[in-house]
């Protein structure tokens, strides 16, 4: 099945949720948490992460996450994964339980599209220090796509991880798992480049992302992704096509920011203060935006 085919598919079964302008929203992708060793492309950049999460969670945003949150792939146990950023999980639980968070999932965790791998998973953990199971996200629901619908407007933003039609990574992903799980995680030890991944091979996401816009453009409807780990915010005369980019860059995460019916490309990195003391600290930069939303919207639009 083709992008588009996928793409719609995906977006007349998706859940809407409600915003208006006084939403705080806050959109991440692939951060392919791992084991916390040497294969880890998260592990340096936890601490970023962290951070930006916090800060988040203090201003009151609703976190969404837009696929490949876990490196599912590689790792055959998220328990491992848990463990390893248990710190990540207790914060991102917080936002669960005052219902600030949802989860889509991506081809590196797509397992996750089995209610029952979910539960087994994702709704509880065996502590070990109370020798008991904990709650997680409890009756949690990890999706495929969400739209979000304004409150007033009806204007929709489809929320996706990106990856749909790709014959490697949507139908044959079995398939992606097991040469990732069992040659590219040594493969990578190594130095080699995985030339199958959009995210490592510019030619490969150049046509992801020429096919969503293609969908973008037929639809007339603002996406927001992932999955190909470059970060887009389109000019006013470009197809509304979003990408948060991914938080496994070596210097920075990227994601984009909703807030008071305005769209933010942000970044956040550490950098030197200015002077001779080489003090490094975490810092937040705008990348693009913000813009208002009501620019990227069709007229008309239901």
């Amino acid at each position: 099945m083709s992008t588009a085919k996928r793409l719609t598919e995906v977006f007349e079964m998706a859940e809407e949720v409600p915003f208006d302008d006084s939403s705080k929203i806050v959109l991440f992708s692939d951060c392919h948490r791992g084991d916390n060793g040497w294969a880890d492309d998260f592990a340096h950049n936890q601490s970023l992460f962290f951070f930006a999460l916090e800060h988040y969670y203090a201003q009151g945003f609703t976190y969404i996450e837009l696929g490949d949150g876990d490196e599912l792939y590689e790792n055959r146990r998220f328990e491992d994964i848990r463990q390893a950023h248990s710190h990540i999980f207790w914060l991102m639980r917080r936002f669960y339980i005052e219902g600030r968070l949802y989860l889509i999932y991506g081809n590196h965790d797509i397992e996750r599209k089995d209610p029952k791998v979910v539960e087994r998973t994702l709704y509880r953990y065996f502590d070990e220090q109370t020798q008991q199971y904990e709650p997680l996200f409890d009756g949690i629901e990890v999706h495929e796509g969400i739209i979000l619908r304004h409150w007033e407007t009806a204007d929709r933003i489809f929320l996706v991880h990106g990856h749909q039609g790709s014959l490697y990574n949507d139908r044959l992903w079995w398939l992606a798992r097991f040469y990732s799980r069992y040659f590219w995680r040594y493969l990578q030890f190594l130095g080699v480049r995985d030339l199958t991944r959009p995210a490592k091979n510019f030619k490969r996401r150049v046509v992801v992302e020429r096919k969503i816009m293609h969908w973008v453009k037929a639809n007339n409807q603002v996406l927001i992704c992932g999955h190909t780990h470059r970060p887009r915010f389109p000019s006013r005369r470009a197809p509304p096509y979003f990408n948060t980019g991914s938080c496994v860059h070596p210097r920075c995460i990227t994601g984009i920011e909703i807030e008071n019916g305005e769209i933010t490309l942000i970044k956040w990195w550490i950098r030197p203060r200015l002077g001779e003391d080489g003090v490094l600290f975490v810092t937040r930069e705008v990348l693009v935006g913000p813009e208002k939303l009501s620019s990227f919207f069709p007229r008309g639009s239901p």
